[in-house]
């Protein structure tokens, strides 16, 4: 029972609880059965069992804690131990709702949700329920009576340790509840109503302990023993669940049949080579039968191998930590079977054991040489392919180049500068980057053309273009906008560093000289400016943007033209 509240304090009406005839020593039968009892759990829990298993044997342990310590207080006069007793009952009781929420997610099959991050959520509540539960902060849990307690009253850190308790309770319900909606199986519900069921059990005599000993304890007499019969009956109802109703013999069924009726031979033996368990697809590549020693020297000697044996052997007797595969081939009728051989170790990567499977893979070694042999011949035809396919990218890189350059100059043409341009403004405008185009042709071309010819005005335009490439950066575009008309993009380039810029264009052509014959030609080029500032760069449509961009600097050109020719002029 959880107890009686006193009347001593008017605001908490504590609940005294009066017990039965105290013993003047402590049992050593009872501490030799919880000891063996821990024990017995222990070798359950850390031995080869389903996870589920392992969640309830630790979820039963709780359990039993508390009538156990309920039990034993009673059974000394001693306070220290009846307060160890009364504190190990509550702490069980602190522990009850998260392993309770433990094993409905293994039950549920949501074991996959209980991460450790989680797992450290669900327990902190109830690991400060314990901790309160142990320290015992000024009485605030507890406090004796009478000298020890045997008679107790309990404070306000009781309550939240009641409360606690139910949280958790309420939401194991409702991860019942939506797995009872979601599954399928008539089994499962079964299952799952059973612990529901249980879950309610508990749930009520919990209530009913508090109820009547507890809140009405002034008015009605003591009930001992209520909790620690709804402790029993819920784990009766949990016992029906798991193995009545149960996945556990289903799943070893299926995992037995599987085994036995698989087509891959499968042998395991311990650390010494004795098999304990084989199938019967191991029948036909193994005669040693069940109980024998498998001696895998043995087994190969008459074999042939694919691969190296010996260093298969080697690594068989010298690293049996490690997993390793073979192959070999059967003398009597020629069929290839692969052996992999994976070792089962502790938690100390001690060897336990080694499960040796064989996969006939004659099949497949056939269809790998007819593979090969097909492979063969396409590898030829890919050859062929490969260097006309390197012919076709020379072409086409050639056919690319000459479609966005201009054959004489080598510069980019016009298609090419304006499809550059409609996305490189775009960026500028985004990223707020300044930006300049020169556009400049060369003076008196025309007569130039007249006087020397057209091979003569063709060589002109090709020094021009590329005395102008040797000041350009790589990321600035030059292009060939049309007859003697060239275009220059600058990216990053404000209107200060291009004036520098342009300067040294006009400075590095008025120094060039183009000879004809005897004679040497003087070019000059007359250049407009356009420069557009980052902050101040904004449009709607680019296309438009760059037709009104070049009628600026087309008319700066023009410009520089009618005032003489051989200057820059900016453009408004």
């Amino acid at each position: 029972m959880i107890g009686r509240l006193s009347h001593v304090s008017a605001l908490s009406r504590y609940l005294l609880v009066k017990r039965g005839k105290q013993l003047a020593f402590l049992s050593p039968d009872l501490l030799l059965f919880v000891s063996l009892f821990i024990l017995f759990v222990c070798v359950l829990t850390f031995n080869r069992i389903t996870h589920t298993h392992k969640v309830y044997l630790a979820f039963h342990f709780i359990m039993m804690l508390w009538p156990l310590g309920q039990f034993a207080v009673g059974m000394t006069g001693y306070p220290e131990y009846q307060t160890a007793f009364v504190k190990l009952s509550f702490a069980a009781l602190s522990l009850l709702g998260p392993g309770w929420l433990a094993f409905v997610f293994f039950l549920t099959g949501r074991a996959g949700q209980l991460n450790r991050r989680k797992a450290v959520l669900y327990m902190i509540p109830a690991l400060i329920c314990v901790a309160l539960v142990m320290w015992n902060p000024s009485h605030l849990f507890m406090s004796p009576l009478g000298g020890g307690y045997f008679n107790r009253e309990y404070g306000p850190l009781f309550w939240v340790l009641v409360i606690t308790q139910f949280i958790y309770f309420f939401v194991a319900l409702l991860i019942m509840f939506h797995a009872l909606k979601t599954v399928q199986s008539p089994n499962q519900r079964k299952q799952l109503a059973i612990t529901v069921i249980g879950i309610f059990v508990l749930t009520g005599f919990t209530v009913l302990d508090i109820l009547i000993n507890v809140l009405l304890a002034p008015w009605l007499p003591i009930i001992p023993g209520l909790m620690s019969l709804g402790i029993l009956l819920s784990d009766c109802c949990f016992v029906v669940a798991i193995y009545r109703f149960g996945i556990f013999d289903l799943l070893s069924m299926a995992q037995r049949d599987i085994f036995e009726h698989m087509t891959m031979g499968i042998i395991v033996v311990d650390e010494n080579g004795k098999v304990l368990e084989m199938n019967h697809g191991a029948l036909p590549f193994v005669k040693t039968a069940k109980g024998e020693s498998f001696e895998m020297e043995k087994f190969l000697a008459p074999l042939q191998t694919q691969g190296e044996v010996y260093e298969f052997l080697y690594r068989y007797r010298h690293h049996p930590q490690d997993r390793m595969q073979t192959e070999i081939t059967l003398p009597e009728n020629s069929h290839h079977v692969a052996i992999q051989i994976s070792p089962v170790l502790d938690d100390r990567r001690t060897l336990l054991g080694r499960v040796i499977t064989f996969h006939d893979v004659t099949e497949l070694r056939k269809l790998v040489d007819e593979m090969n042999r097909k492979n063969e011949a396409l590898h030829e035809r890919n050859l062929e392919l490969i260097t006309i396919q390197e012919e076709l990218f020379r072409v086409n890189q050639k056919l690319e180049q000459m479609a966005i350059t201009d054959g004489l100059t080598g510069c980019y043409n016009r298609r090419y500068l304006m499809q550059q341009l409609e996305h490189e403004v775009l960026l500028n405008m985004r990223y707020r980057i300044p930006f300049t185009i020169f556009l400049f042709d060369i003076d008196h071309f025309k007569q130039i053309n007249d006087r020397y010819g057209h091979l003569v005005g063709d060589e002109v335009i090709r020094s021009t273009a590329d005395i102008v490439r040797t000041k350009l950066r790589r990321t600035d575009i030059l292009a060939r906008y049309g007859g003697e008309e060239f275009t220059v993009y600058l990216p990053h380039t404000n209107l200060e560093q291009a004036e520098l810029l342009a300067d040294r264009i006009m400075n590095a052509i008025n120094e060039n000289l183009v000879t004809v014959g005897p004679e040497q030609v003087h070019v000059t080029i007359s250049m407009g400016i356009v420069s557009e500032d980052s902050e101040e760069l904004a449009f709607d449509d680019p296309k438009g943007f760059l037709r009104e961009l070049f009628a600026r600097v087309d008319a700066a050109l023009y410009k520089a033209k009618n005032e003489g020719r051989n200057r820059v002029v900016l453009a408004h």
